[in-house]
C-alpha cells in the first residue's frame, strides 16, 4: 500500500483492492474550514453516481477495531458480510466501498467538523453541521468523476443527518436511504414523553470524544494504512474541550421543553423533503430510532417514498448482504434510472411471531388500510384489559417510581395479528405535582412466561413501550390522531395533588401475531422496563452497555426525576365516564 503522508493537506491517491482511492480529499466550507473526505471510485475513466456519508465516527476507523461488540453481532447474524471484501475499509454505520465500487458507484466518506481527520468545533446535529453536509453534497455533485447525482445512506447518525439536510433541498441530492434514524431529536431520543433519557451522555463520551479531531497519537491508528484516525496534530485536553461547541447531554438537560432553536434545528421539516427516499426501521428500536423512521416517512412531502420495518437489529440489517442488496436496488433506480425498484411496495413490513420467526406484509400506506382499531379497557378491580369498560368508576394506586400495575387480556381465542401504532388513554391523579408514565405492551405465553423480542440493541425487549410526563400532557390538536397523540412539549402544566387528569400516551409502533391462548398485557409503571432476567452486555470501549429490557436507554436522572416529585402515590381511574383503554391496530385475518 502506498505510504500515507503525515501532512493532511496533501492529497494522496492510490489504486488498491480494485479501487482508485483519494485519501483526505479537502472540501472547503463556506467559512473557510476544510473538511476531509475519502473517495473510493472505479479505476477507470468516466463519471459515476455518488454514495455519500457524512458523520462523526471517523471515516478511517475500521468497524471491527472501533466497535468490536457490534461487529461480532453483525458477523454472527450474517457471516457473508465479511466475504468478498478485504474488510480494510468497512466502518461503523456506513457502506463498505469494496462492495459498491464494482457496481459502478463512487463512495465518498466525510469526517464531520471537529471529528476524525476534519478540524473544527464539534456541534452535533447543529445548523452548522447540516450546512456543511449540504456543501459536501454539492461538492460531490460537481466533481469531474461524478454524474451529478448524489445518494445519501448510512444508519443512525448518518440517517438522522439525512432527514435534516434533505430539508434544505441540495440540488444534486437524488435519493436517500435512511436507516434507523431519529427525525425529531426531542420526541424520538432526548426526552421521551418529556422524560430525560441519559443515553446521550454515554454516546457522546464513547462515540464522539473517542474520535475527536486532535487526539493524534492518543487516538486510534488504522492498522492497514498507519493513518492516525483523529488527525496528525495532537491537542491538549483544554484545547479539545474548547473544540466542543455545546455538550449535547448538557444541552438537553438544560432544555426540558421545545421552546428555543436548539431542538427546532434538530427536528426535520418534512414539508421541505421532496427527494425519493427509503426509510428503514426495526420494531425493536424502541427509545432510539423507530419513531423517527415512521414519522419521518409520514411527514416527507416526497412523491416517491418507501417505508420498510424489519425484524431484529437494524444495524445488522444495514450491514447485511440482504440489506446491501435492498439499498443497491433503490440506488440503481434513483441514481442510475435502472432496475425493478418501482415495483417495490410503498410499505414492506416483517411481522413478528412469538416463536421468533416473521412473515412479510406488503401494503400501500401507513397505518395499514385494513386496520380495525380495537379498544381494550382497563379494569382496575380485576387487573384486566376487557372488551368493554367497567360500568362503574373504579381505581387502583401504586408507588410513583415503582413497578406499577399490569392489566391483562383474557387468552386470545384465535391467532390475532396486531400491526401499527398504539396509544393509551388514561385518567390519573397524583399525590404530588407530577408523575411519569412508562407504558409497556407485553406478551405472555399460556404457561405464564413473558415472550421477549430481539431489539436494537437489547436482545430481550417487550412488544413496545411509550412514555409521558403528566405535566407534558398538552396535545397539538392539528397533529394528533387517536392512534398517535402528538404532544407539544412547549409548556409544563403541574398537577394539583388529588385532581384527576386525562392523559394520552403515545406507544411506539409494533407488530406481533398473538397465538391462540396467549395474552397481551399493558403495564403502567413509574420506571424503565426490566425483564428481571440476566442482563445482556455489549463490551464496547470506555463503558460496556448493560441491557435489562430497555436497551441502554435509561430515564433515571435524579435531577430530572426527583423522588419528592415523582415518587408520590399515583392513582389510575377507570370505568364509568373515564373509559381508560389501550387502542390496538388489529389486522383482519
Amino acid at each position: 500500500m502506498t505510504e500515507i503522508s503525515d501532512a493532511p493537506s496533501i492529497l494522496k491517491s492510490e489504486v488498491a483492492d480494485g479501487m482508485r482511492i483519494d485519501w483526505d480529499t479537502p472540501i472547503e466550507m463556506d467559512d473557510g474550514l476544510v473538511l476531509r473526505a475519502d473517495v473510493y471510485r472505479p479505476d477507470a475513466p468516466g463519471q459515476f453516481p455518488v454514495i455519500l456519508t457524512y458523520g462523526p465516527y471517523a471515516k478511517n476507523l475500521p468497524f471491527e477495531q472501533g466497535y468490536q461488540g457490534f461487529w461480532q453481532q453483525v458477523i454472527a447474524d450474517d457471516p457473508a458480510v465479511a466475504e468478498g471484501t478485504t474488510n480494510k475499509y468497512q466502518a461503523f454505520e456506513v457502506p463498505d466501498p469494496e462492495k459498491w465500487v464494482p457496481h459502478g458507484y463512487a463512495v465518498v466518506r466525510i469526517d464531520s467538523r471537529g471529528t476524525g481527520r476534519s478540524p473544527g468545533v464539534v456541534d452535533n446535529f447543529s445548523n452548522r453541521e447540516v450546512k456543511d453536509y449540504y456543501d459536501c453534497i454539492e461538492w460531490a455533485g460537481t466533481q469531474d468523476w461524478s454524474t451529478g447525482k448524489v445518494g445519501l445512506t448510512g444508519t443512525s447518525y448518518f440517517g438522522i443527518m439525512q432527514w435534516l439536510v434533505a430539508s434544505l433541498r441540495p440540488p444534486h441530492l437524488a435519493g436517500m436511504y435512511v436507516s434507523e434514524a431519529v427525525s425529531d431529536m426531542y420526541r424520538d431520543s432526548a426526552r421521551h414523553g418529556g422524560i430525560l433519557d441519559r443515553f446521550t451522555k454515554h454516546w457522546f463520551a464513547t462515540q464522539i470524544k473517542s474520535v475527536q479531531h486532535g487526539l493524534g497519537e492518543r487516538g486510534y491508528r488504522n492498522p492497514y494504512t498507519g493513518m492516525l484516525i483523529s488527525g496528525d496534530e495532537e491537542l491538549d485536553d483544554a484545547e479539545l474541550r474548547g473544540n466542543v461547541g455545546l455538550d449535547p447531554y448538557v444541552a438537553i438537560q438544560e432544555r426540558p421543553l421545545v421552546t428555543d432553536d436548539y431542538y427546532r434545528a434538530r427536528i426535520a421539516d418534512g414539508e421541505q423533503i421532496t427527494v425519493p427516499l427509503v426509510s428503514v426501521g426495526s420494531w425493536g428500536a424502541l427509545a432510539v430510532h423507530l419513531r423517527g423512521n415512521v414519522e419521518g416517512y409520514l411527514a416527507a412531502a416526497s412523491k416517491d417514498k418507501w417505508l420498510a420495518i424489519i425484524n431484529g437489529s437494524g444495524y445488522v440489517h444495514f450491514h447485511s448482504e440482504r440489506g446491501r442488496e435492498y439499498q443497491r436496488r433503490f440506488f440503481d433506480y434513483a441514481l442510475k434510472g435502472q432496475g425493478d425498484w418501482p415495483q417495490e411496495p410503498a410499505v414492506r413490513l416483517e411481522i413478528r411471531h412469538a416463536d421468533g420467526t416473521c412473515h412479510t406484509r406488503s401494503e400501500d400506506s401507513w397505518p395499514l388500510p385494513s386496520t380495525e382499531w380495537q379498544r381494550f379497557y382497563l379494569d382496575p378491580a380485576n387487573q384486566e384489559l376487557s372488551a368493554s369498560p367497567p360500568a362503574e368508576g373504579t381505581s387502583v394506586t401504586y408507588q410513583g417510581m415503582g413497578d406499577g400495575m399490569t392489566f391483562r387480556t383474557p387468552p386470545f381465542d384465535a391467532e390475532t395479528e396486531i400491526v401499527g401504532p398504539v396509544a393509551a388513554k388514561l385518567w390519573l391523579s397524583s399525590s404530588t405535582e407530577d408523575a411519569d408514565v412508562f407504558a409497556v405492551l407485553r406478551l405472555f405465553a399460556p404457561d405464564g412466561h413473558e415472550v421477549l423480542f430481539r431489539g436494537q440493541p437489547d436482545p430481550k425487549s417487550p412488544v413496545s413501550q411509550g412514555w409521558l410526563r403528566a405535566s407534558h400532557r398538552k396535545l397539538d390538536p392539528g397533529r394528533s390522531e387517536a392512534w398517535r397523540p402528538f404532544h407539544t412539549h412547549d409548556a409544563r402544566e403541574p398537577l394539583t395533588p388529588g385532581q384527576v387528569y386525562e392523559l394520552d400516551v403515545e406507544i411506539w409502533p409494533t407488530s406481533i401475531v398473538v397465538p391462540k391462548g396467549y395474552t397481551l398485557a399493558l403495564t403502567i409503571q413509574g420506571k424503565d422496563f426490566d425483564h428481571g432476567l440476566e442482563p445482556a452486555v455489549i463490551p464496547i470501549q470506555v463503558e460496556p452497555i448493560v441491557m435489562r429490557g430497555s436497551g441502554h436507554f435509561y430515564h433515571d436522572v435524579e435531577s430530572d426525576r426527583p423522588p419528592s416529585v415523582f415518587d408520590g402515590q399515583i392513582t389510575l381511574h377507570a370505568g364509568g365516564d373515564r373509559p381508560a383503554h389501550v387502542l390496538l391496530p388489529i389486522i383482519p385475518s
